[in-house]
């Protein structure tokens, strides 16, 4: 009888651990980025103005996952298990510097790859993101994002590299946990990647006469 008693006991403590161990962890969200909040037109008619395409971008490996990345001090990579792209992080930008890029001066169309085969462009343009994350020490309470880029422009024809630029962007200071307003800075940092790119083309005389420099 004696045993039997503390079996019981036993008994209800592994059952009070499994009900533990069931409990639900945290939902997954989901983030994506958007395009420019308010296009300025293209100056000129309907005619006027560039055709760009852009070619998938090349992304650092480490970027490669749909986690969102933070990095935690010079060399900390945390990858986020419950907040994560909507969609593949390369296309995501790729398609929000092409939305920054469209109908403001002297851009008029951009076009993602694949394109369709009879699409004409004026310039291809060919990035690279070495960086695109949320930046925060392990002690702090808010936090930034850091993006690192370069970008080719390309002549359609030949595939003569023109010129070549980059971009480095540092800004936002939000809570660490606030990832919907570090998503919004990472857009607002891409805004500036595709502003730059416009200033250069603005820059050409012709695709047989680009800058000498784009930073």
């Amino acid at each position: 009888m004696r045993r039997t008693r503390l079996l019981v006991p036993l008994a209800l403590l592994a059952l009070s651990g499994c009900f533990k161990l069931s409990r639900n962890p945290p939902s997954v969200q989901h983030y994506v980025l958007s395009g420019a909040r308010t296009p300025i037109a293209a100056s000129g008619s309907d005619s006027m103005g560039l055709a760009v395409g852009l070619r998938r971008l090349d992304l650092a490996p480490y970027l490669a996952t749909p986690s969102i990345v933070i990095r935690r001090g010079t060399h900390g990579i945390e990858a986020s298990e419950f907040h994560r792209w909507g969609e593949a992080l390369g296309e995501g930008i790729n398609h929000s510097v092409a939305a920054h890029l469209t109908n403001v001066a002297p851009v008029k169309l951009v076009d993602i790859a694949p394109w369709a085969a009879r699409a004409k462009h004026n310039y291809l343009v060919q990035l690279h993101v070495m960086r695109f994350e949320g930046v925060a020490d392990s002690a702090a309470t808010t936090g930034g994002v850091h993006i690192v880029t370069s970008w080719d422009i390309i002549r359609p024809l030949d595939g003569a590299l023109l010129v070549r630029g980059s971009t480095e962007y540092r800004e936002g200071r939000f809570p660490v946990n606030d990832y919907s307003a570090m998503v919004a800075q990472l857009n607002e940092g891409l805004g500036r990647v595709a502003m730059d790119i416009r200033t250069c083309l603005g820059r050409f005389r012709s695709d047989s006469l680009p800058p000498p420099s784009c930073n």
